[in-house]
C-alpha cells in the first residue's frame, strides 16, 4: 500500500455528531436497550442537526476544497485541523462447521475545537471518540451491539503517529508498520472479535480521486477512500462459545469538516464484495422531496485492479420491502435492487434485525447478494448502512432515541 494519489473523499455524516460527542463522554459503555442519555444531549437532537452542519469549516476547521495528494501508509492514521475522522471496518465471516458472523467495528475522532494547541498532560485533551461495535450472529439469528465514549486523556482512548494503534479502552485497532495487515480486537458483555485483516490490492481513493462532494456546500464534502477487500482470520466468540472464523473485511476512511444540505436527510450505502472478484460501493443520498440527489455516487473495483467511478445516475436504486423495528417504529429498507453500468443486483439482509439502538439509531448489517454483471451470474456478501429514517419528517426530530427493555 506504498503509493502516492491524488484525491479527496464522501460520506460525512457525523460532522453534526461532534456537537454532541463532548457532552456525553461520561457515558460508560452500553447494551442497546441501556436507556438513552438524558439532558444537555437531547438538545442536540432537536433538529436535523444530527446528520448536519450548515457552515462546517467557516469556524475554524479545516475544509474540504482541493484534491491533495495521499501517502500509505501515512494515512490510515488521523488528520488534525477537521472536524470528525472515523476508521469503519465490516465484514462477513464463517467457520469451518458454517456458522456465519457479520461485524462492524467502527471508531470515529472528533475535534472538541478548531485550532487547538496539543495539549500534554495525561488528563489533556484535544479530541473525544466513540466506538460501535456489532456481531451480527446470522446463523443463530441474533444482532449484538454496543457503544463506547471517551476522551483522549489518562491514555483512555487515542490514536499513534501513522494510526499504528488506536483504541478506545480496550477495543484496538493495529496497523502494521507497512498498512498491509490490521488486528482488530473488541469485546463487550460475552461477545468478543480477535480479527486480523491483510490487504492485498491498494486503497480505492473514491469520488474525484479522494474528493466526495455531498453538495454544492463550501467544505461539504470528505477525503475518503476505501480498501474494499481485506482477507480475515480471528476468532469470534458468541453464546459462551469461541468460534475460528474467516471471510473478508471493508475498510472505509473518511475525514471531513462538512454536512449534508438542508434538502437532504440521510443516505444509504452499499459496500458489496462479489464472487467474481469485484468491489461495489455506492451511497444514495436521499432528498426530502423524493428526487435523486446529484451528488449520489461510488465505485466498481474490478479484478484487474482498475476502477471505474460511477456518478449519480449511473446506478438506479429500488426498494422492494421494508422492515418495521419493533422497539423504534422506524420503518427501513429491507430488500433492493441495484441495476445499471452492466449490473443487475439483488441485496437481501442477512437478518432483518441488525439496527443500532445507541445514542445514534441507523440500521447497519450485514447483507447477501445475487444477481450478474454483463450478463454473468454473479453473488457476493456486503455491508449496508441505513441513516436517517430515524428523523421524523414532520418534526425534524430524532424518532427512538429513549430506549426501554
Amino acid at each position: 500500500m506504498n503509493m502516492n494519489r491524488r484525491g479527496v473523499l464522501a460520506l460525512p455524516w457525523l460532522a453534526a455528531l461532534c456537537t454532541a460527542l463532548p457532552v456525553v463522554l461520561w457515558l460508560a459503555p452500553r447494551e442497546r436497550r441501556a436507556e438513552a442519555p438524558r439532558g444537555v444531549l437531547a438538545d442536540h437532537w432537536d433538529a436535523p442537526t444530527v446528520l448536519r452542519a450548515e457552515g462546517a469549516g467557516e469556524d475554524g476547521f479545516l475544509k474540504v476544497e482541493a484534491p491533495r495528494e495521499f501517502s500509505f501508509p501515512e494515512d490510515h492514521g488521523a488528520h488534525d485541523g477537521f472536524r470528525v475522522e472515523w476508521w469503519y471496518f465490516t465484514g462477513n465471516l464463517e467457520s469451518p462447521e458454517g456458522r456465519r458472523f457479520g461485524y462492524q467495528l467502527t471508531f470515529f475522532r472528533s475535534a472538541l475545537g478548531p485550532g487547538m494547541p496539543q495539549r500534554s498532560g495525561s488528563f489533556a485533551a484535544n479530541h473525544a471518540w466513540m466506538a460501535h461495535f456489532t456481531v451480527s450472529d446470522v446463523s443463530g439469528g441474533l444482532f449484538h451491539d454496543f457503544e463506547r465514549f471517551g476522551r483522549e486523556a489518562a491514555d483512555l482512548a487515542g490514536v499513534t503517529p501513522g494510526a499504528r494503534r488506536l483504541w478506545l479502552k480496550d477495543w484496538s485497532c493495529e496497523f502494521d508498520a507497512a498498512g498491509e495487515q490490521v488486528q482488530l480486537s473488541a469485546g463487550e458483555a460475552g461477545v468478543e472479535i480477535r480479527l486480523r485483516l491483510t490487504a492485498h490490492r491498494p486503497p480505492v481513493l473514491q469520488g474525484d480521486g479522494g474528493l466526495s462532494r455531498k453538495n454544492a456546500g463550501v467544505g461539504n464534502a470528505s477525503y475518503y477512500y476505501s480498501v474494499p477487500r481485506l482477507s480475515t482470520e480471528g476468532t469470534v466468540v458468541q453464546g459462551g462459545r469461541r468460534f475460528q472464523v474467516s471471510g473478508d473485511s471493508w475498510l472505509d476512511r473518511e475525514w471531513s469538516s462538512g454536512g449534508l444540505a438542508p434538502e437532504q436527510v440521510g443516505w444509504d450505502w452499499f459496500a458489496l464484495q462479489l464472487d467474481d472478484g469485484s468491489d461495489l460501493m455506492w451511497y444514495c443520498l436521499r432528498r426530502a422531496d423524493g428526487t435523486t440527489d446529484p451528488f449520489n455516487g461510488g465505485s466498481l473495483a474490478l479484478g484487474d485492479g482498475s476502477v471505474r467511478r460511477l456518478s449519480a445516475g449511473e446506478l438506479t436504486l429500488e426498494v422492494d420491502e421494508h422492515w418495521l423495528s419493533p422497539r423504534s417504529q422506524v420503518h427501513y429498507p429491507s430488500r433492493w435492487r441495484l441495476r445499471g453500468q452492466g449490473l443487475e443486483l439483488l441485496v437481501t439482509p442477512a437478518l432483518a434485525d441488525q439496527e443500532l439502538a445507541g445514542t445514534f439509531r441507523y440500521w447497519e448489517g450485514a447483507v447477501d447478494v445475487r444477481g450478474s454483471r454483463d450478463g454473468r451470474s454473479v453473488g457476493g456478501r456486503g455491508y449496508v448502512e441505513l441513516v436517517g429514517y430515524a428523523l421524523d419528517g414532520a418534526t425534524g426530530s430524532v424518532r427512538g432515541l429513549t430506549r426501554k427493555p
